[in-house]
This record gives C-alpha cells, structure tokens and sequence, in this order.
C-alpha cells in the first residue's frame, strides 16, 4: 500500500523498537538515509538500529555502526530498496521477508513492504527522509547533516547527474549550513581512490568493448579480477559511470560478477537512452538514467544476454 509523508511520519510517531534496512552492497544514500533516520528517532527517544546483510565499505564508516547482532524489534523499515530481493538473503533467514514501511525514490519500486513512501521525483532517498526529519519535528545535527549530504551527493555523482533538481541544491545547502562537513565527504568519496581501486580499475578498463557502432559500451568485471587486484564488490560502483562517459555511447554497462555465478548489471545514459526499460525487460529497475538487473553466467552469455536487450532498445527507439 503505498503512503503519503503525513502518514509515514504519524506511523513513525507511534512505534519504537524500530530496525532500519539498508540494501545490501550499501552505497551513501541508503547508508545516509538508514543512519540519518536513526538518529532522528533516537532524539525523540526511541530505540532503533540500523543492519545491512553487506559490510558497507570503510569510507563509510563515519556515518555510523551497523548492528552486528540481532536486535529485538517491533517494526521494519527499509531505505533506499526497490525490491526485497536488494536487502540480501540474510534478510529473508533472519526476518522472513517482513518490511513494514519502505521510504524510496525508484519509480520501479516493487511495493514489497506493509507500506511504500515513494517519491521518484527525488534525487535519492535521503530527500524524503529530510522530509521526515523534518516533519518528526527533529532539528539536523551534524551527524544528520553528513549523512544526508552523503546520500545526496553520492546518488546525483556530486550534483552533476540530471536528478539534481532544485530541491537538492536548497537540502545540501541547508545540510551544509547545519554543519556537514562537505569538502572532508567530497573528498573521500569523489578524490579518494584505494591501491586496490587502481588496480581493479585499470583490470576493468582492458576489459571494454563497444557495440553498435559505438552507441554501447561494456566493461566487465570477473571475480579473476577481484582476485588479482585484492579489490571487490563494494569497490565496482565507482566504475559503474565510465562506460556512459566514452564519446558516443548512448548505453554504458558495467558488469561485475557475483560469488554464485551470476552478474549485476550497472547501466548508465545520458539525455537519448532510459535504461530502466532495458533493465525491466531483464528483470530489474530504476531510474531513466541509472539502473540495474542480474543475469545468469558465464560471462559471454550473460554478456549477450545483456548487448541483445540493448541491442533492441536501440533498434526500436531509432537510436542506431
């Protein structure tokens, strides 16, 4: 059932002992979100705790301790999750897939919770939870501030992507003025690259290939190469945009494989190409310009299975 913000927060107000999920493979703004709603929470005396069924990498640790044990609760919330397959198979063995209320900014949302705040017209999730803060009547923090930074600039590629609306401008100028520590979170997530980064990049980088006369680039990512370079999966986000970049390119695909077999796919445009189409076809989604799916391995078939849905989106959208 899907919910308007008043009612998310008259929800809200009325629990305690409250889980918040981020999606597994955690990036800024579920992590931003989860974290930024838990202090809001705890300020007006409630109890709560935030899990991930990943280990969110080191840079963002500054945001705050993920729960390692189990927490006694009496609600579910997930953030930034389109679909309950995203929170990881922990999840469904710890919790047997239960989600009370969702609060999320992908239009594909697939409405797996009790309840679904959604708001595609947000740059990330962490908009809406800004939202609520504020309506719970909870005045940002520094620790708030950054984490609602995070997620902001990290889903809109440090404001450069075309979600930026200026709604997001105005929130990351309020975070800013609330104390968010901009230039250190800028730094470490868009300056600062690990040894094992580098490798892993220059690994992928060999790996490119370019279709259709150049309107789709493909860079994969094989566990070989996880393994040469010392690198892994929450590294490949930062890889996800270079194909798009390449001149041309109207589809740009990263490709990483997973530990069962199978591969996450990353697929990025610009103004001519909505990849959430091609990843719907798949069995994925998000947004027109940023989205992903999972295929089925080895790598050339999975590699074919994800260049002929391209392929046809193309074709029939005149785009070759």
């Amino acid at each position: 059932m899907r919910i308007d913000l008043a009612a998310a927060v008259e929800w809200l107000k009325s629990r305690d002992n409250i889980l918040i999920l981020a999606h597994g493979n955690p990036d800024g703004d579920t992590l931003g979100g989860s974290f930024a709603l838990l202090y809001s929470l705890e300020a007006l005396g409630k109890r709560a705790a935030v899990k991930c069924f990943d280990e969110p990498h080191s840079k963002f640790g500054y945001l705050g301790s993920i729960c390692s044990g189990d927490f006694a609760h009496d609600c579910v919330i997930a953030v930034d999750v389109a679909d309950a397959a995203l929170l990881g198979s922990g999840f469904k063995e710890m919790y047997g897939s239960k989600v009370d209320l969702c609060i999320d900014h992908h239009a594909s949302n697939r409405e797996f919770a009790a309840m679904t705040l959604v708001d595609p017209a947000a740059s990330a999730a962490c908009e809406i939870v800004l939202q609520i803060i504020r309506a719970l009547g909870v005045k940002a923090d520094k620790r708030i501030a950054d984490c609602i930074y995070t997620g902001i600039s990290t889903d809109t590629g440090c404001f450069r992507y075309a979600n930026v609306t200026p709604r997001t401008m105005r929130m990351a100028a309020e975070m800013m003025e609330e104390g968010a520590d901009c230039i250190r979170i800028n730094t470490v997530m868009f300056e600062t690259k690990t040894k094992t980064f580098i490798a892993l990049e220059k690994l992928a980088l060999d790996s490119l290939k370019m279709y259709f006369d150049g309107r789709c680039a493909v860079i994969t990512v094989t566990s070989d190469m996880f393994r040469e370079s010392g690198s892994d999966e929450r590294e490949v986000d930062a890889i996800a945009p270079i194909p798009r970049q390449i001149e041309g390119v109207a589809v740009g695909v990263t490709m990483r494989e997973r530990s069962d077999g199978r591969f996450k796919v990353s697929m990025r445009s610009g103004e001519e190409a909505d990849v959430s189409e091609i990843c719907a076809a798949l069995g994925g989604g998000g947004h027109r310009r940023a989205s992903g799916c999972e295929v089925a391995g080895p790598l050339e078939a999975a590699v074919k299975t994800v260049t002929d849905a391209v392929g046809k989106y193309l074709k029939e959208n005149s785009l070759i």
